[in-house]
């Protein structure tokens, strides 16, 4: 199809040859020059595509592929057709089979590592416990819908306001597909949350952020209703329990919380008597096994900007000497802007586990100008991740170990824990 490039042809259909695939859950392709960004597709597959963004000023297109001419061997049948072309978002890779899924993810991961950190590195992307038992399903111990105007629930499209009506969504916990939530009639134009905390607590609905009583089918007004749920982390022998937020942040696989704690503390070392500073801390899901490493003489020094999360944990910390909490801005800590008697002013080690947009170049000079020995940074973005490396690289930290894991089945998000020293 021979194109106008000042013609927005938004909805017409090319054929492609798939090239690599790039960071966000596409693959990269060419059309008479122009570089176009194809979701649903593999690397060295030729597909039909049905343009989606091809305006005249666009600096690249995005098409999806909506019929495949020759398939890769790592296509398999879809986990979730509704998360295909056209369709909601957030199971961009339910086409791909899981070893391909992780490979994929690892291509993307060497790749924002070689470009923004200038590191020539690869990282095998790990299974969670249980996910090629499950074929990847069932991880999400969280999940978030909308309602349309009658009230039935589904998911927004891809890039859209557009709503989608559901009949399941197998990325979810069998804890969350048995509260039959697509089966019911909620009020029209409402978020519903469901959280069933993997530590086997009674799951929790949210509308519109106020409690619901699933049992009874109605909102529960009560002043006392549960808006909170406890989440378990096991170390070893050792069992932490968390209240959290029902619409507060924590890890949202089943696995995360226990992998994530182990990763960290490993990459750690022996820490007994030191000083560690835990940044987005949150509920305090590092912040606790923390304070156990670094013993009765060491010291956790805490800093989370969320109030709701901050409210957790103070209740979830609040009898462990050895920890000091911090309420702010992670920035505004670090470089000393608060009272000051807030400043962190000494660290023999740093872990800080930030929002997906990264660290950034503040928080970064704010770690290293408290020298610390070690640094670990808990990421979810591979491209934030490698862009704060290389920010850590300028100040003479060096990148020692990265592990990464296949937290996001389905999708083309990756969690990664790096360690950088001096």
């Amino acid at each position: 199809m021979a194109t106008d490039p000042a013609q927005d042809v938004s909805g017409e259909l090319v054929e492609l040859e798939i090239g690599p695939v790039a960071h966000g859950g596409h693959c990269v392709a060419r059309h008479e020059g122009r570089v176009i960004f194809v979701r649903h597709t593999l690397p060295g597959e030729r597909v039909r595509a049905r343009l989606t963004d091809a305006g005249e000023t666009a600096k690249f297109w995005r098409a999806d592929a909506v019929e495949v001419l020759e398939a890769s061997p790592d296509r398999v049948e879809s986990a979730w057709p509704a998360a295909g072309a056209g369709g909601v978002g957030g199971g961009e890779l339910a086409h791909v089979s899981l070893p391909a899924q992780r490979a994929w993810k690892a291509a993307v991961l060497s790749e924002q590592l070689r470009r923004l950190a200038r590191l020539d590195l690869d990282v095998p992307v790990q299974a969670a416990p249980g996910d090629d038992e499950r074929g990847g399903l069932g991880w999400r111990t969280r999940i978030d819908l909308v309602t349309d105007a009658e009230g039935r629930a589904g998911m927004h499209g891809f890039r859209s306001h557009d709503i989608h009506l559901l009949d399941s969504m197998p990325l979810a916990s069998e804890a969350i597909a048995a509260l039959d939530l697509f089966g019911r009639r909620w009020s029209g134009g409402a978020r519903v949350e469901a959280i069933a905390p993997s530590s086997g607590d009674t799951p929790l609905v949210l509308v519109d952020g106020a409690p619901f009583d699933i049992g009874r089918g109605r909102m529960d007004g009560r002043p006392n209703a549960r808006t909170a749920v406890k989440e378990h982390v096991q170390r070893g022998e050792v069992g932490y329990d968390f209240r959290v937020a029902g619409a507060g942040f924590w890890q949202v696989h089943r696995e995360a919380p226990d992998l994530l704690v182990a990763a960290v503390l490993a990459g750690l070392g022996d820490v007994d008597g030191a000083a560690v500073l835990d940044l987005y801390s949150g509920a305090g899901l590092f912040t606790a096994p923390l304070s156990d490493a670094v013993g009765e003489t060491g010291e956790v020094i805490s800093v989370e900007g969320d109030a709701r999360a901050v409210k957790d944990a103070r209740r979830n910390l609040h009898d462990r000497r050895n920890v000091e909490l911090h309420a702010g801005d992670v920035a505004q800590v670090l470089t000393g802007r608060l009272d000051a008697d807030s400043d962190v002013v000494h660290a023999d080690a740093v872990v800080l586990d930030p929002p997906r947009t990264g660290a950034g170049r503040k928080v970064v000079a704010g770690i290293t100008e408290l020298r610390p020995e070690r640094v670990v940074y808990v990421a979810c973005d591979p491209a934030a991740l490698a862009r704060d490396i290389a920010l850590f690289a300028d100040a003479g930290y060096v990148l020692t170990d990265l592990q990464a894991y296949d937290l996001f089945p389905m999708t083309h998000h990756l969690e990664a824990v790096a360690v950088l020293t001096r």
